[in-house]
């Protein structure tokens, strides 16, 4: 079976690349309490907006998908599951809410991993929520030709518990021995826990509840305000390129973790970027700026084509009518271009 062993992290070197995020990470991290002091009302509205993209996203890479507004109701308790897509939606929701409320009393032991799961898939049929793989389970690529390909082949069932439990024990012993920093350890964590696939479905979702968990444990909060499931998706094929460079010889110990742990990084920097400009722009605004002044600010901050629900998400602090009027006024002033009709409804500023 695979052995883990964090300690060799000790004396393993890290490249530029990886050293810059940390450091960058790191900086962002001493802001995070100068930026929640600032603006609470704004952040209380980044929160509902990163809980409706985590669910959404973190569900959507496996293609299970419903409304958007049959998703803000499951967000937010408004309604009850119609199929199996919306069942799987709410277990995600109701997982993500325990981490984000407990992430400080759930600690990384495979027995807590095994609840979260039980939650995931708690209103399914599913007999297996909560229970480790009994059946071998291979990740596969289907070409366009039809062929499957199988991409790379987990651990085997039997060896599937006491792997998670040691891959737990290793963790927290390097976590609290301060072999490497969390930022490098956590997606090996991640890594590792992907190889060895430890359920019959849920595995994905899983990965990337227990990367908010560490990431929140580690002091790093960024998920709760910007999506990093999102982001995730956004970059879904990089995800799985860099994931099939990263496992190669992952069963004999002789993989190289390093393109998984640049892009998982690049990820919450990224999230981290994204938070700061929109705190930023909520600190430039100011408590007397109105609606037009708000959203003019963030289009002249604004590169290229944007939609409203961009500019939503970039003004938390006001409402969708609002933040229409204030566009409809932006047009009518000249100031910015409207494109497209309905969904496909876009803007960008006027250059002339």
């Amino acid at each position: 079976m695979r052995e883990f062993d964090y300690s060799k992290f000790k004396e393993r070197t890290w490249d530029n690349e990886i050293m810059a995020y940390v450091a960058q990470i790191h900086e962002f991290k001493g802001k995070q309490d100068l930026y929640l002091r600032q603006k609470p009302v704004e952040l209380n509205r980044l929160v509902e907006i990163a809980k409706i993209q985590s669910t959404e996203s973190s569900n959507q890479i496996e293609g299970i998908i419903t409304t958007n507004s049959r998703l803000k109701q499951l967000v937010e308790n408004k309604t009850t599951p119609r199929n199996r897509d919306e069942q799987e939606i709410l277990g995600y929701r109701n997982a993500l809410n325990i981490i984000h409320e407990n992430y400080e009393a759930i600690p990384v032991r495979s027995s807590y991993i095994l609840q979260l799961h039980g939650e995931l898939l708690k209103h399914t049929a599913f007999s297996y929520g909560g229970k480790y793989k009994t059946t071998p389970n291979e990740i596969d690529m289907v070409l366009e030709n039809g062929e499957k390909v199988v991409l790379f082949k987990p651990l085997e069932p039997y060896e599937t518990p006491s792997a998670v439990e040691c891959l737990c024990e290793e963790y927290n012993k390097a976590f609290g021995e301060g072999i490497v920093d969390p930022l490098i350890l956590i997606p090996n964590f991640i890594l590792d826990f992907l190889c060895i696939h430890p359920f019959n479905d849920g595995n994905g979702r899983m990965s990337r509840l227990l990367t908010l968990l560490l990431l929140y444990r580690a002091g790093y909060i960024v998920g709760q305000y910007i999506s990093i499931e999102k982001a995730i998706a956004d970059t879904k094929e990089t995800y799985y390129e860099v994931l099939q460079q990263a496992d190669m010889g992952w069963h004999s110990g002789e993989n190289n973790p390093k393109p998984f742990i640049k892009y998982l990084l690049g990820i919450i920097l990224s999230c981290y970027r994204e938070f700061e400009s929109r705190v930023l722009l909520a600190a430039k605004t100011g408590k007397k700026s109105n609606a037009y002044d708000i959203v003019k600010l963030f289009t002249e901050n604004t590169l290229g084509k944007f939609s409203k629900q961009d500019a939503l998400l970039s003004c938390p602090s006001l409402g969708s009518s609002s933040v229409e009027s204030a566009l409809k006024k932006l047009v009518e002033e000249g100031a910015i271009i409207k494109t497209g009709a309905g969904r496909k409804t876009m803007y960008m500023r006027n250059i002339n």
